[in-house]
């Protein structure tokens, strides 16, 4: 939970950062090549970290099943406080794609590992993905929430080293701490013929280990988890931005908000220039809700059918992608109540597709099975920041949220068609 928590820190505080950087960098130079930073080309650096996140998602569930969890949660905690501290030197947009490089090898690896990890070792399920979904959730709230208050107070480079702390903290906890990661190996499901105990081994046997998910009903789940984090990231990545143009959320400055003598008191009255982004704080609170929608879809994942649950989810969210700026126009109560329900939304799928994962996988290849999942979930889902990029710049948001509901629609389709087979 603890781990889950500072991935996902990290993690929605990116998007925190974007209005700032294409307000403090004009271009990206490439030696002779210099580019226009936009929202299209930041899309694209956002990407590439993202991408390696869910790419390394694969090799990561092959680890898992060698080495086990706890090696590579803590691997992960030190690589993504490096990256961050590398992100608080960085001088430029380069520097800061190689930071997100570092972070997206890092953080690959955390969701096989700790999916794994209670697949294996919890025997309730549901409950357990529940309180897991939790934790990240309180990291997906507090990250963009400490991340928009440091930043209203110091430069956003030192902001991003402070950041770095926590999974140093953590990193050294997980090293000490002591559990059975197999406790529950028993009397888990095994979900099919293919063997449960130790792995793939060499190439070929990770080509047959592969072959015999993809041939069964693991394929269309998927394309659930492609949809889910196209969807995901696409409607996250730009949030920030899209926010400050509605006009209950424009920047204001500090100096607004914030008595004078309050920053004098405080010493730091040098900051009343420093525009507040309420769009920050609506977005930090839509993620905080996310606790009540893991928790809810974990413990209904314990007593509905996976495939429902899905179906439900994602349809829900093909129609909150359709009324999001409807409601946005209607004022600001329509898109606080708007807000609460996509925030819990958004994560209510999880648990259900998780828990789907462990009933059609044999516990021998769970790793390699949440790899691939997170390959679709992080790795594909990546395009969605791009995609997001790219319409919002040439296009524009009603044309970005029909899209949206596009990824919702097929992966309730699919939940439909399973609830059927």
């Amino acid at each position: 939970m603890l781990a889950h928590g500072m991935v996902h820190t990290y993690e929605l505080s990116i998007p925190i950062f974007i209005p700032v950087w294409l307000d403090a960098f004009d271009v990206v130079s490439l030696g002779p090549v210099e580019l226009a930073v936009t929202s299209a080309s930041l899309g694209v650096l956002v990407t590439v970290g993202y991408g390696l996140f869910g790419l390394g998602a694969l090799p990561g569930g092959i680890l898992v099943d060698r080495v086990g969890s706890r090696r590579l949660i803590v691997a992960c905690l030190v690589g993504m406080a490096a990256a961050f501290l590398l992100l608080g030197a960085a001088p430029g947009l380069v520097a800061v794609t190689l930071a997100m490089v570092v972070w997206g090898v890092s953080a690959s690896v955390y969701h096989p590992a700790g999916l794994a990890l209670i697949s294996k070792g919890v025997e309730e399920r549901g409950s357990g993905f529940a309180f897991h979904g939790i934790a990240g959730n309180v990291g997906i709230g507090l990250g963009p929430l400490l991340t928009a208050v440091l930043l209203l107070f110091f430069d956003w480079r030192l902001v991003a080293a402070v950041l770095a702390v926590p999974a140093l903290v953590a990193a050294a906890y997980a090293t000490t701490a002591s559990f059975d990661e197999t406790a529950a190996v028993e009397t888990a499901t095994d979900g099919g013929g293919s063997k449960a105990s130790s792995g793939v081994e060499s190439l070929g046997e990770f080509r047959r280990e592969s072959a015999k998910l993809f041939t069964g009903a693991f394929a269309l789940v998927f394309l659930v988890v492609m949809c889910s984090g196209l969807y995901y990231r696409g409607i996250l990545t730009f949030m920030p931005d899209l926010l400050d143009g509605i006009p209950a959320f424009r920047p204001v400055p500090v100096s607004s908000v914030v008595p004078a003598g309050v920053l004098e008191t405080l010493g730091i009255e040098g900051v009343g220039d420093r525009r507040v982004r309420p769009g920050d704080y609506f977005y930090a609170g839509l993620l905080m809700v996310g606790v009540l929608g893991q928790y809810v879809g974990g413990k209904l994942t314990d007593r509905i059918p996976v495939e429902h649950g899905i179906a439900g989810g994602f349809g829900l969210l093909a129609v909150l992608a359709v009324l999001f700026l409807p409601a946005a126009n209607a004022g600001l109560a329509a898109l606080l109540v708007l807000g609460f329900v996509l925030g819990a939304a958004l994560f209510v799928v999880q648990p259900f597709y998780q828990a789907t994962v462990a009933e059609y996988t044999p516990a021998g290849t769970r790793g390699l099975s949440y790899g691939f999942t997170y390959l679709g979930v992080f790795g594909v889902g990546a395009l969605g920041g791009t995609v997001a990029g790219v319409v919002l710049q040439y296009a524009n948001p009603p044309t970005l949220f029909g899209i949206l509901a596009c990824f919702a629609v097929v992966a309730s389709g699919i939940g439909v068609y399973l609830s059927r087979r």
